[in-house]
């Protein structure tokens, strides 16, 4: 099956400043792709490349098999959602959906036939009537959304679109964008800078910083096996421990040694077949860090470290200890019995760590 996008070798520069380098990306149809990362790292700037409202400087952009390099964008077959709403004030919601339609000479019945339609799987059939001054955040972000859906693309694109919601609005919105996504099979590209949305939307995530892609995988791939310390510290909340560690090789594992502030360092062992130098960077998630006796596993250590800071977080409790000099957080149960100043029995497990070169910050493992 041929992708839905193709991106190849695309470049964007602002005279001599590159914006984007070398983007390699494709979609399959049915695919969710969410581009990530903080703010200015060009995921915006790549999705206004997709619609055709930035020319690009070089590469190649194809849309279901079609070359829209140089398309204009009413000639795409997308359509986009931005953070902004882009309503028409004056208009009804029924207006303002059917306004595209309207301007493309779709005759009267499909476009009543489409917006019925589009209201009923968005549940704004009751507000068609009223305005956008008279509509929530979240209602006029189903609007924007219909009024994407009644135009069938072969492409959605969306704009960072639950930016201006409240947290509870927003995870509700996000339910809602990921049950549209399963009961339209769309294809849909989707910019955000919080890695959350990303993490729970995406089919495939693409990570990227300074208009560079750093990573491209599921949300497991990126979440599990980070291609380098960025990933692994900006996905995932808290982000993932990344601890400086000294390796020396122990008959058939590897004795890996973390310094701790005034007292003998923690000394772990790794027995998986590895190829290490004698400086990493240690990275493992606070969920495999346990309270002893809470996890079992062949490669489960236990060690005990001094308690810095406890911080309950209802269904869990984040530890906090120095190690390696980093603060290094654990996620454990509720009811531990964990105390800042005193002592606790951690179980970390050896399975789960990432291993990383400390020099260029690319993955070992």
């Amino acid at each position: 099956m041929a992708p839905i996008l193709d991106i190849k070798h695309l470049r964007k520069s602002y005279g001599p400043v590159d914006i984007l380098k070398d983007i390699n990306v494709s979609i399959e149809p049915g695919d969710f792709l969410v581009l990530v990362g903080p703010s200015g790292c060009g995921k915006s700037t790549l999705l206004n490349c997709i619609a055709g409202l930035e020319p690009i400087t070089g590469g190649q952009l194809q849309i279901a098999g079609q070359d829209m390099t140089h398309v204009s964008p009413k000639d795409r077959n997308i359509a986009m959602v931005f953070q902004s709403y882009a309503l028409y004030p004056t208009m009804t919601v029924a207006k303002n959906i059917t306004f595209g339609m309207k301007v493309r000479g779709v005759d009267q019945a499909n476009q009543q036939a489409k917006l019925k339609e589009v209201a009923e799987l968005l549940q704004i059939d009751h507000l068609l009537n009223r305005k956008p001054g008279q509509l929530s955040g979240g209602q006029r972000q189903r609007v924007a959304m219909g009024r994407a859906l009644v135009r069938e693309p072969a492409l959605f694109l969306f704009d960072e679109p639950l930016s201006n919601l409240d947290a509870k609005l927003r995870v509700e919105m996000r339910t809602e964008i990921k049950k549209l996504h399963q009961t339209l099979n769309a294809s849909i590209v989707y910019v955000t800078h919080d890695q959350i949305e990303a993490m729970t939307l995406a089919t495939k995530i693409v990570v990227m910083k300074g208009g560079v892609i750093q990573q491209i995988g599921t949300p497991a791939e990126i979440y599990n096996q980070p291609a380098n310390l960025f990933v692994a510290d900006f996905m995932g909340s808290p982000a993932m421990n990344l601890i400086p560690a000294k390796v020396a090789r122990d008959g058939g594992s590897h004795r890996i040694e973390i310094t701790r502030p005034g007292e003998a360092p923690l000394v772990l062992s790794d027995p998986r077949p590895l190829d290490l130098p004698g400086d990493v960077i240690m990275g493992l998630r606070p969920e495999d860090i346990a309270e002893a006796g809470f996890r079992a596993g062949a490669q489960v250590q236990q060690a005990s470290c001094m308690v810095d800071m406890v911080e309950p977080a209802g269904a869990d409790t984040y530890v906090v200890s120095s190690l390696g000099g980093r603060q290094v957080t654990a996620r454990l149960h509720a009811e531990t019995s964990a105390r800042a100043g005193q002592p606790l029995d951690l179980a970390f497990d050896l399975a789960k760590v990432s291993y990383f070169a400390p020099q260029t910050g690319e993955r070992l493992n």
